[in-house]
């Protein structure tokens, strides 16, 4: 990995005003406008300058049409991260494109289940997780992160099609071994269970863990004896440029990646994607690999402020930072807090929006984004402490 080069995380950049989420929508799930938010997990930073300068200059040749993601210099991008990133070499022309993450799984979802099946799902839960399984009448099955023996059961159940493997996990930050992708991969083919893996926060893993790609878990000794799988992620969380849209998958086998372009193509009407996106993620990918070293290391700090202050005004929570990504998952469920009543004392005396574990299925923790200047972080996280103060 390369030595993390000198950007300016620290410098506050205004989002308001900007249709931000984040900022401008606060209201939309907390009641009030003007809060501080620590809320959705995009970050607070630029993203970087390499992706600028290529944005400027796609822009500056002024012609912006209809495009292909089937060309050299993005299929070779993708190959040249993994290979740089992760030590894995994987077949590009097992890569498919889609507009999200999330409209990627929400395809194979309709491909490989049926209403009423199975859907299983580590617990707690991303929220968009819950909202595409159910909003497509799937029935959304949950086990306890770490449990293999609930993992297998479910498994096990003949009605159960596909496991969506978060990796690393949201919001836990949980970075799963390769011995432990190796067994759920097992215990997926012997249940003819579907994998699809959601590997978005994969470039944030933190020093002393490592990423292990699925595709290198699963692709061994082919797309057979690897059972059904897919690999959906994107640059834009690691890079910041989820507006952008724009992201891309691996599916293992040939007749699979077929129907998934078919229906992308003629059904979503999805043959073109967006060029900037596409711009972006080449950039990112042959360019950006310092400030992505960056900006962990930077977000990693942010974590270590957030553990030593929890630790010094609250040491029975024994909060210790994830394993991966800028997201603080904090159990709280050592002080007796109701969620309910903190968010009140949160939202209407400190001003600050940090969500409630009950969005992600787990009353009793929060989850705070600290991808963003520490300064803002300090502020978010005294708030934080006051709170806890008032309702303890």
């Amino acid at each position: 990995m390369s030595e993390p080069a000198q950007y300016d995380f620290d410098t506050v950049i205004d989002r308001r005003g900007t249709w931000c989420v984040q900022w401008d929508d606060v209201a939309e799930r907390f009641g009030v406008d003007g809060l501080l938010p620590f809320t959705i997990s995009d970050m607070d930073f630029a993203t970087a300058p390499e992706v600028l300068a290529a944005l400027r200059t796609r822009i500056d040749h002024g012609v912006l049409g209809y495009t292909t993601w089937q060309q050299d210099d993005f299929l070779s991008a993708v190959g040249h991260w993994y290979e740089t990133r992760y030590g894995t070499t994987i077949d590009t022309a097992a890569l498919v494109y889609g507009p999200s993450v999330l409209s990627q799984l929400s395809q194979l979802l309709q491909m490989w289940t049926a209403e009423g099946e199975g859907v299983v799902v580590h617990t707690p839960t991303y929220d968009g997780f819950r909202k595409a399984i159910l909003g497509l009448g799937r029935e959304l099955r949950g086990v306890p992160v770490g449990d293999t023996a609930a993992l297998e059961r479910e498994l096990a159940r003949t009605d159960a099609k596909v496991l969506v493997l978060c990796s690393p996990h949201n919001p836990t930050g949980r970075v799963w071994t390769e011995a432990e992708l190796r067994e759920t991969a097992a215990l997926a083919r012997r249940y003819g269970v579907a994998v699809i893996s959601d590997e978005i926060h994969a470039d944030f893993v933190h020093d002393g863990y490592t990423h292990i790609p699925y595709a290198r878990v699963a692709g061994e000794g082919g797309s057979s004896a690897g059972g059904r799988w897919a690999v959906i992620t994107s640059a834009s969380k690691s890079f910041n440029f989820p507006a952008l849209t724009g992201s891309y998958g691996l599916v293992g086998n040939p007749e699979d990646r077929t129907e998934y372009l078919r229906r992308m193509e003629t059904a979503e009407g999805l043959a073109s994607p967006a060029v900037l996106s596409l711009t972006a993620h080449i950039t990112a990918y042959r360019e950006g690999a310092a400030w992505l070293d960056a900006v962990r290391a930077y977000t990693a700090g942010n974590l270590a402020m957030v553990g030593e202050r929890l630790d010094a005004e609250f040491p029975e929570l024994a909060w210790k930072p994830p394993m991966a990504g800028y997201l603080a998952w904090i159990d709280l469920r050592p002080l007796g807090v109701d969620e309910e009543a903190l968010q009140r004392v949160l939202i209407e005396r400190e001003r600050v929006a940090i969500m409630p574990g009950s969005v992600y299925g787990a009353p009793g923790f929060l989850r705070l984004n600290v991808g963003c200047a520490r300064s803002k972080v300090e502020a978010g996280v005294s708030a934080l402490v006051r709170g806890l103060r008032a309702v303890v």
